[in-house]
């Protein structure tokens, strides 16, 4: 135990003798962890972001109607581009106790105060509306009177639970009953930025017959599959009338494709550790021919070739670790930072699978010192003692 403390001892000691040179190997291996290490959280943050902002649409069933579908005997169907009824009602056949919003979607020209903009608009069954979005401000439809308006909408616009718009070119005036709380971007609807009618007005207002889109929201994630493959049996049997997927889907698509990214960024950041890597052999060369002599001296006392070994690998683990350390904790500030101001919430920095990105950061860069210091160790320690003090 002795021993190894006076190796180490030394080890420090011949660091602070060449201080810049030890300096200038660690400063290496900070940017190396601070590149992967920041790479890995920042790419996770924002996987969790969209991860959370998605979430709520994860357990939905989609269907579309499938474009260019003709109606029977080759003719056009009048409603080629809607779902009809029959349709409807066979989507909730196959749906069984799930529930089924079937939606009218379009976009319409709106005024508001003085200002004309375009928005979305959509036509939901008021029973149907709790199911899908949720309120933050005012109430929930009922009956064919009013509409509920997103909340960035709301908020870009000024308006508030009593306002009025105007929808059209005939400037049909509507009163906002309801606002509705954030959602985030969704693969089904985006109603943050959209009016949302009853159908009945919809239906009305713009003279239209067949929905746009049916949204399934499937209680048990078991069954989607099971629904998914029934609508396509009994809708596709024939011909490709509707388009049906699954928004779980698109969403583990999204988490891959980050997780690759994120792989990927760090793999560049890797190279940095690498360099440093060869930054730290170099050091740890020069380390043992300027200290021929010193060694020379030490093995003719009887020094074994492990204690000479030891004093050259913990020269290699002091700049891994000071140098991981250092690293590991910029990359964390900096991080938190970052998504203090961009994403406006820390917690997804500090959840586990974040956090864990500085320690993989942190242990290839221990890993990368040791590995380069393994060879200067086994030079220094294979030296012939004699040769070594008529070294010039």
């Amino acid at each position: 135990m002795a021993g190894g403390s006076l190796f180490f001892s030394l080890a420090v000691r011949n660091l602070q003798m060449h201080w810049l040179r030890s300096l200038l190997a660690a400063i290496g291996i900070i940017i190396g962890v601070i590149a992967i290490s920041s790479m890995g959280i920042l790419g996770n943050a924002l996987s969790l972001s969209i991860t959370n902002s998605l979430s709520d649409v994860g357990d939905s069933i989609v269907v579309t109607p499938h474009v260019g579908y003709q109606g029977g005997m080759g003719v056009s169907s009048s409603t080629s581009e809607r779902l009809t009824d029959r349709q409807i009602e066979l989507i909730r056949r196959a749906a069984t106790t799930n529930k089924v919003v079937a939606i009218y979607s379009g976009g319409d020209r709106v005024k508001v105060k003085r200002d004309y903009l375009y928005a979305s608009v959509y036509g939901i069954d008021p029973m149907d509306i709790p199911s899908l979005l949720e309120i933050d401000k005012g109430q929930y439809l009922r009956g064919s009177s009013g509409v509920i308006i997103g909340s960035k909408f709301a908020k870009d616009n000024n308006l508030t639970v009593g306002s009025r718009i105007l929808i059209g070119e005939i400037e049909s005036g509507v009163r906002v009953v309801g606002i509705l709380k954030e959602r985030g971007m969704g693969f089904d609807i985006n109603p943050d930025s959209a009016i949302i009618s009853s159908d009945l007005w919809y239906r009305d207002f713009y003279d239209t017959r067949g929905h746009d889109m049916a949204i399934i929201k499937v209680t048990n994630l078991k069954d989607i599959d099971r629904i998914k493959t029934s609508i396509e049996n009994q809708l596709n049997k024939r011909e490709t009338e509707v388009d049906v997927y699954e928004t779980r889907m698109i969403l583990d698509s999204i988490t891959e494709a980050f997780g690759q990214i994120t792989l990927f960024t760090m793999a560049i950041g890797g190279i940095s550790l690498i360099v440093a890597g060869v930054a730290i052999f170099n050091v740890m060369m020069m380390s043992v021919m300027e200290r021929y002599k010193e060694i020379g001296i030490i093995r003719s006392i009887g020094t074994r070739r492990a204690e000479v070994r030891s004093m050259f690998i913990y020269e290699a683990l002091i700049l891994g670790l000071s140098g991981s350390t250092i690293g590991g904790i910029i990359s964390f500030g900096l991080c938190y930072l970052v998504v203090a101001v961009f994403m406006n919430d820390v917690s997804y920095i500090l959840n586990p699978s974040s956090l864990i990105q500085i320690l993989y950061g942190m242990t290839f860069g221990i890993v990368t010192s040791m590995l380069s210091g393994l060879y200067p160790a086994w030079k220094a320690s294979s030296l012939n003692p004699i040769e070594a003090l008529r070294h010039e």
